[in-house]
């Protein structure tokens, strides 16, 4: 059972195959009927828009069987549908990253991810501090890394709560030092509050679709 958070990406689906290319990133693989359900259309013209989308190499399919009958047809985005989905300066931030540690080296660059994780720690405290119970520190952590370009979205279950993020923005600084993505869980943990643990179930640097954070009540 999903409680959704406000999602600003800063990319707004406009066409039809932009609204399931945004789906596709959301979500992860779907049938053209899920598809079709979702946006409100019918089946075969997602099926349709879903061809177009492929021959342009920006989703492919397969076939998965799924109890009697015949199997269920898969769509997902492809590497080159990802980048429909850009991490924000990519080659310019990596760049930089390689310059500060070759230039000055790596305690230097260490310092800077911990000043920016310094500043993120604050403001990420002074947003979360009017929320009550874990649930709403967890809502309003996901618009906030929504608003930063993480396509964030949560959910509550029976285990407490879950913190997705369907993109990364800074996945090649991240993935170009490792630092980033450490001082990103350490962040949340602090914010969350000592009655909250919280665990990296999934991780987009490592293959993953999405990174995901299992954030259970101490």
């Amino acid at each position: 059972m999903s409680s959704s958070a406000t999602i600003n990406t800063g990319w707004t689906p406009r066409s039809a195959a932009e609204r399931i290319l945004f789906r596709l990133k959301m979500q992860g693989p779907q049938t053209a009927s899920a598809l079709g359900r979702a946006l409100g259309t019918s089946g075969e013209a997602a099926r349709q828009q879903l061809v177009r989308l492929s021959e342009e190499g920006l989703v492919e399919s397969w076939s998965q069987a799924s109890g009697v009958g015949r199997p269920s047809q898969f769509w997902r985005l492809t590497t080159e549908g990802q980048t429909r989905f850009p991490d924000t300066h990519a080659a310019l931030t990596v760049d930089l990253l390689a310059m500060v540690r070759d230039e000055l080296g790596d305690s230097t660059l260490e310092k800077l991810i911990d000043a920016r994780e310094a500043k993120t720690r604050t403001a990420y405290r002074a947003a979360l501090e009017p929320c009550g119970d874990l649930g709403a520190r967890v809502a309003r952590l996901a618009q906030l890394r929504s608003a930063e370009g993480y396509m964030a979205d949560w959910a509550a279950d029976n285990e407490g709560y879950m913190l997705f993020e369907n993109h990364c923005p800074i996945c090649a600084a991240a993935t170009a030092c490792q630092k980033f993505c450490r001082a990103e869980i350490s962040v949340f943990r602090d914010v969350l509050g000592p009655g909250a643990q919280v665990e990296r179930i999934e991780h987009i640097v490592a293959g993953a679709r999405r990174c995901a954070y299992r954030i259970r009540a101490a």
